[in-house]
């Protein structure tokens, strides 16, 4: 790893953590949803430009000549870095920033372990490939984003319904705006999933090979559970702890599929 790639690997750690512990004094201090002349931009405009920088080193660990390299720490850095870009993007207009407390450090973490701990995966490029795998980051991200939504939900739920809101459940937009957020990131997650899942069969031989069954068994499964998530918010009003159990539901699916798969082949069994 070059000088220049290992400077700005700390660079962006370093903006990571800083927007994410100021985003955690603000919300600590009952600062409410900002306008767009306030410190919301600053400590956004922070974590867009450890995006930025993150995005160049996983170019220069990602891209190869013989194709992607997505090892198992690249992959992660990639899917935080999906998750970071996204979060960032649609706090400019919807009051989600507050996610960032959690993921941005987590992003920070990603991109330490990549580059500090190589690990080799290379995959074609072809665009039904690019596809899969660009919508399957996507899906992933979003549903990412729903499931720390969720909790903080479930968490303000709590708060109003014993009638003891502090400043942390203070600073956060109504209930029903969270809720309405929750659930558009839900129904985006899904359609995301839903086209990453016909290209694989598509795109790839056979989904349920050895090396695929595990990741395409929990991906279906992931599925299901947000679908019928969906199917049962439309039907019957599912909120509040129905609604976590099974947002949590599907996202463990997912992290099964999709970590848990390759932290098995190529962690533990250094395929």
């Amino acid at each position: 790893m070059s000088p220049l790639i290992a400077t700005l690997s700390l660079v962006a750690v370093a903006l990571y953590l800083a927007s994410g512990g100021l985003l955690a004094a603000r919300l600590s201090k009952g600062g409410g949803v900002a306008t767009l002349d306030s410190p919301k931009t600053m400590l956004l405009s922070l974590g867009l430009v450890a995006v930025l920088l993150h995005g160049i080193v996983l170019y220069y660990f990602l891209v190869t000549e013989d194709g992607l390299n997505l090892g198992f720490y690249n992959a992660i850095s990639l899917l935080l870095w999906f998750i970071a870009l996204l979060l960032l993007l649609v706090s400019l207009k919807s009051p989600v920033e507050n996610i960032g407390i959690a993921l941005l450090p987590l992003a920070a973490v990603s991109l330490l372990l990549e580059a500090f701990l190589p690990s080799d995966h290379v995959v074609g490029t072809d665009m039904g490939l690019g596809l899969h795998i660009l919508t399957s980051l996507l899906a992933y991200a979003v549903l990412t984003l729903a499931a720390v939504q969720a909790i903080l939900v479930a968490v303000q739920h709590k708060h109003l319904h014993n009638r003891h809101p502090g400043g942390f459940i203070r600073a956060l937009p109504p209930l029903e705006t969270m809720e309405s957020l929750l659930f558009q990131m839900i129904t985006v997650g899904l359609v995301l999933m839903s086209v990453s899942l016909i290209s694989g069969f598509i795109t790839l031989e056979d989904m349920f090979a050895q090396h695929q069954v595990h990741k395409t068994v929990f991906s279906i499964i992931a599925w299901l559970v947000f679908a019928t998530l969906i199917y049962g918010r439309w039907r019957y009003g599912w909120r509040g702890r129905v609604a976590l159990r099974w947002i949590l539901a599907g996202f463990i699916a997912l992290l099964l599929a999709y970590i848990g798969s390759k932290l098995v082949q190529e962690i533990l069994l250094g395929r």
